[in-house]
């Protein structure tokens, strides 16, 4: 990171900015387009700070057929713009907060895990726990997670 004096390393205030994040973008090579996705999510932290997204969606499309092609993605998540204007166009920034990285997506098809990501989006925009899901929905929701190998947050207040 070019401005070490803006890079955040400590694990609970990573945790903060990707807790206040809305969304989390996700970027597939598409034969040498980047495809960028932004998609609602939930999350866990490992024990080794590193971090699985949880998404769910449709089970056919573009994102799943590039998700079977290449499972190596970049993502994106950012919180808390600022615009700081001035009359001085050199002058003008922003105050961010965000999180980058890159890892891999996996479908999760067993069972539990399944109902375990599904809660962990559901307790990321709403702070509920006790959330129940139709079982025949489990025939036709996609539910993929992303496994995190590097990531960066920044911020500029």
């Amino acid at each position: 990171m070019r401005r070490k004096d803006r890079e955040v390393t400590d694990p609970e205030r990573i945790e903060q900015i990707i807790a206040d994040s809305h969304c989390c973008r996700i970027g597939f090579d598409d034969d040498g387009e980047v495809y960028i996705v932004p998609l609602s999510f939930g999350y866990a932290r490992g024990a080794d700070d590193s971090y699985m997204f949880y998404f769910h969606g449709a089970a056919k499309g573009r994102k799943i057929d590039l998700i079977r092609k290449n499972p190596r993605v970049g993502f994106e998540l950012d919180t808390n713009y600022e615009l700081h204007p001035s009359d001085v166009a050199s002058e003008c920034t922003a105050a961010f907060q965000s999180v980058i990285g890159t890892g891999t997506v996996s479908f999760v098809t067993e069972p539990e895990e399944k109902r375990e990501g599904l809660l962990r989006i559901m307790r990321h925009y709403t702070g509920k726990d006790d959330w129940t899901f139709p079982e025949k929905m489990f025939e036709t929701v996609c539910v993929f997670k992303l496994v995190t190998d590097k990531l960066t947050c920044k911020l500029h207040l």
